[in-house]
């Protein structure tokens, strides 16, 4: 999908920011940068729209050489969010990403281009429409304005999206937030998605493999756990935090695909409750997650509720917890722990972007994979 062939980036013929990168990043992988101010970095994200251009090398994007590709039909093909959002402050939201989706080359009858569209975009960057379209960029907030710039990219409907740092002027509970959607985002539609960022933490949360920098250089291209790990040098080891506190960082660093059970105990929803009754008891667990044949999630059965309905026919979709609390792959332990133990939930179904169930994580499974990171027992 995206390889780099050698390429360097000097400035006024002595300065090095970017040294002899090779790298190749292949299609629908999430892949993050990172490392300290001026490691090169950013720069080497904006080569791959040619947004800066490399002093040597190749750049290669689907087979192309990106030197030989007309710009304009470059810069249609690959989505780049910055920290800063531009909109056109006289277009409404809709208007903005319709306005995207002329620049980029979709025509107004194209039977992509219409209403319903709109709406879909909106909805993957987890905004209402019927409260956002008709509103002008003053009108929202700083989140809201880059929530509207993504999904002015995606208007572009290309398979590459490069994001340079675009959650770092936001507030802590937005960025969250920010994050929860642009992986969702990933699982949804596979794009390749390529990130530069300062903060550990998001790279960790969000990347399935991250690229550490330094001095233009690739330290070191792993995954997360990997880099976690085994850290191939000292300034490594000092950027993740590894040493005496390298088992509280490596707990920090887990997402809820770590601690979860990989196969909880399921049923249908037309099941009858004498049955989900007898599968308790054999399975020895006194909840259900209850989903569709497809794995979509629609609650959860107790033993509690049965018990209540045991001199009663019925099926389980007469007992079933629909409000529930719920918790996105991609997420942190630490957002598990708190849900767990600091809020009401008994026990949190993981769900991908498509809400259906990925595993299940309880105050045991979480707690047990705690005392392993931590005591590495």
């Amino acid at each position: 999908m995206i390889e780099f062939r050698h390429v360097s980036k000097v400035y006024d013929k002595k300065t090095i920011v970017v040294d002899d990168i090779n790298l190749k990043i292949k299609k629908g992988e999430f892949v993050v940068f990172i490392g300290p101010s001026g490691s090169g970095k950013s720069t080497v994200l904006r080569m791959m729209d040619r947004t800066e251009r490399p002093s040597k090398g190749s750049v290669i994007i689907k087979g192309r050489d990106i030197s030989k590709i007309n710009g304009a039909e470059l810069k249609r093909s690959i989505g780049h969010v910055t920290q800063h959002t531009v909109l056109h402050p006289h277009l409404t939201v809709e208007g903005n990403i319709r306005k995207a989706a002329e620049l980029s080359g979709l025509k107004k009858q194209d039977r992509k281009y219409n209403n319903k569209w709109v709406k879909k975009l909106l909805k993957m960057v987890g905004m209402d429409p019927s409260r956002y379209m008709d509103r002008f960029p003053n009108q929202l907030s700083g989140g809201q304005q880059q929530r509207v710039g993504i999904a002015c990219e995606l208007a572009k409907d290309s398979d590459i999206l490069l994001m340079d740092e675009p959650f770092s002027a936001l507030d802590p509970a937005t960025r969250k937030n920010l994050q929860d959607d642009i992986k969702r985002l990933h699982d949804i539609t596979k794009k390749t998605i390529v990130l530069v960022t300062h903060d550990l933490n998001e790279a960790f949360r969000l990347g399935n493999r991250i690229i550490l920098m330094r001095q233009g250089r690739m330290v070191q291209d792993n995954s997360p756990d990997e880099l976690l790990k085994n850290p191939v040098n000292e300034f490594v080891r000092e950027f993740v935090g590894w040493g005496q506190n390298y088992p509280l960082n490596n707990a920090k660093a887990l997402t809820v695909e770590k601690v979860a059970i990989k196969a909880p105990i399921t049923v249908s929803p037309d099941m009858g409750l004498i049955r989900a009754r007898r599968k308790m008891q054999k399975m020895k667990v006194r909840t259900l997650v209850v989903v569709k044949e497809d794995e979509t999630l629609i609650g959860i059965a107790t033993a509690r509720d049965i018990k209540r309905y045991k001199d009663r026919l019925g099926t389980v979709s007469d007992i079933v917890q629909n409000n529930i609390p719920v918790i996105c792959e991609g997420s942190s332990a630490k957002a598990a722990f708190e849900a767990l133990f600091l809020g009401n939930a008994g026990i949190l179904p993981v769900i991908d972007g498509s809400n259906r169930l990925k595993g299940l994580i309880t105050k045991s499974s979480l707690a047990e994979k705690l005392h392993q990171v931590v005591w590495d027992c």
